[in-house]
């Protein structure tokens, strides 16, 4: 069954209004017609919804039931990733947000060959969390990653205390854990891993890492693209954490 989010002032009584392109693509890609059936999100509910009405530029949805579903990840996850090409960093995107990831954080670093042009970054970040929006539908998820706006390194460094397990993934390190080690422990609520650009973390970046508490880990044997190790990590973590 389709899935599609809405804020909260969409919903009035049991009427939900939707416009723009969730208009678009129900009317237009999806086809549908009065008395079809939708599920509506607004990342904190979910709802069963029939179409009451169709007009030229909005739907109007009559809520059913609430669903009671259980499709997010039993613990929050941030990804911070070094800053690398858009069109690999949109792949990212979509993926961990299929996978269950919640937060997404652009990492200036030592190695990026890459930096975003600051004139252009709201744009930048409507668009992925557009991409992370349609990826939540499609995997029916409960809420939408939220892309942040990129940062520097060190300030990403100050954010450990909103954290209760701090990861980065590392290959040059000898005492690096496994991700099976560190989530043997089910205590943790909020965790942040960090993931290099495609030239890696710095022995530098790695020092200040771990003089501020964050835990190396291993990726297994080989060595992933960084467009490839967050979904390799989320896939991991779900193995461990999920039935």
């Amino acid at each position: 069954m389709q899935r599609y989010f809405v804020k909260n002032e969409a919903i009035i009584n049991d009427i939900v209004k939707i416009m723009g392109d969730d208009y678009f693509h129900i009317t237009k890609v999806m086809r549908m017609k009065c008395s079809d059936n939708v599920i509506i999100c607004n990342e904190d509910k979910s709802w069963l919804c029939s179409i009451k009405e169709i007009t030229n530029d909005s739907v109007y949805l009559k809520i059913l039931e609430e669903v009671e579903e259980k499709k997010e990840l039993p613990i929050e996850i941030t990804i911070a990733q070094g800053i690398i090409r858009k069109e690999k960093m949109e792949e990212v995107i979509d993926k961990i947000t299929q996978m269950g990831a919640l937060y997404y954080i652009p990492i200036q670093m030592d190695r990026c060959n890459v930096k975003i042009n600051s004139e252009k970054i709201d744009k930048k970040i409507e668009r992925m969390n557009k991409i992370a929006k349609e990826a939540a539908e499609q995997s029916h998820r409960s809420k939408i990653l939220k892309v942040k706006y990129p940062i520097d390194f060190i300030d990403m460094i100050y954010l450990k205390n909103n954290y209760d397990l701090c990861l980065y993934a590392y290959e040059n390190h000898m005492n690096t854990k496994t991700l099976k080690e560190v989530f043997s422990n089910r205590s943790y609520s909020k965790v942040i891993i960090l993931v290099g650009p495609e030239g890696g973390i710095s022995d530098k970046e790695a020092k200040i890492l771990n003089e501020n508490n964050f835990i190396a880990v291993s990726l297994g044997p080989r060595i992933l693209r960084t467009e490839v190790a967050p979904t390799y990590i989320l896939s991991a973590i779900s193995y461990e954490l999920e039935e």
